[in-house]
């Protein structure tokens, strides 16, 4: 497709979904107004049924669970098509190391922006999963501990450079993540119905309110959502840096991106 055909097409979908972009927008209620009707029965019902006090969990993975496995394989699909795009010609199995694209300059790190990165990375890492484990009692969820999760390995990138994250990172490892998320999302909607229940309906004991392992089975979801999130936009990442390598070009030990 031409560079304009691609620009028609945008101007054409942004025409078709903007009016109704522009209508949900205007009917949101004005920011400070009181809950509405449908977020006070949540409240009055949640903690007592679910004991949970996030109540944005409680919705997303037991109110209404279905909806939220279709949204889970929605980003599945997206990061999919994005990765078949992106790596197009270029295939899977040309190699797993970084090369240096000729005439871009490699950039060095100081070592403060490394001492730091390694300091901020775990450190970072450690709160996605602290934000993924108390879903049930905190803000936040699986798909913000997710990208929290992926944003700690791109400090690996801004400290070490794409060698060094490339090395730390590899895209077998990031599918099977992905999917293995996916999956274990998928299971926790179907096992409940093996023993008669509804479909993604808790089968597990209820903790104590505001504990972190209250939600019963939503834990476990948490931890599949985090798993795909977190896989899939480092998959997206490392695809968008690897279009900056020759595809074409052959593999050298010791070349460096920038």
């Amino acid at each position: 497709m031409s560079p304009r055909a691609r620009v028609a097409l945008l101007a054409l979908a942004a025409l078709i979904l903007l009016p109704g972009a522009a209508s949900v927008i205007a009917g949101l209620p004005p920011f400070g107004a009181t809950i509405a009707r449908y977020g006070e029965r949540i409240n009055a019902i949640t903690p007592e049924a679910r004991h949970v006090a996030n109540m944005v969990s409680a919705i997303n993975f037991d109110l209404r669970g279905l909806d939220t496995l279709g949204e889970e394989f929605m980003l599945l699909a997206a990061i999919t098509g994005t990765v078949i795009l992106l790596r197009g010609r270029r295939g899977e199995g040309k190699t797993g190391r970084a090369m240096r694209r000729p005439g871009r300059a490699v950039i060095p790190r100081s070592e403060a922006v490394v001492l730091a990165c390694r300091i901020a990375g775990p450190l970072t890492a450690l709160f996605g999963l602290y934000v993924v484990l108390h879903a049930t009692v905190t803000p936040g969820g699986g798909f913000q501990g997710g990208v929290i999760l992926a944003s700690g390995t791109l400090l690996i990138y801004l400290g070490e450079g794409y060698v060094g994250w490339r090395d730390a990172v590899r895209s077998p490892w990031l599918d099977a993540l992905e999917g293995g998320g996916a999956l274990l999302f998928a299971l926790c909607g179907l096992a409940p119905m093996l023993t008669g229940a509804a479909f993604m309906q808790n089968v597990l004991p209820l903790g104590t309110f505001r504990d972190p392992f209250s939600g019963g089975l939503m834990l476990v979801e948490n931890l599949g959502v985090a798993m795909a999130v977190a896989g899939g936009f480092t998959q997206l990442f490392l695809e968008f840096m690897e279009e900056t390598r020759e595809a074409d070009e052959p593999d050298e030990p010791g070349e460096e991106s920038a």
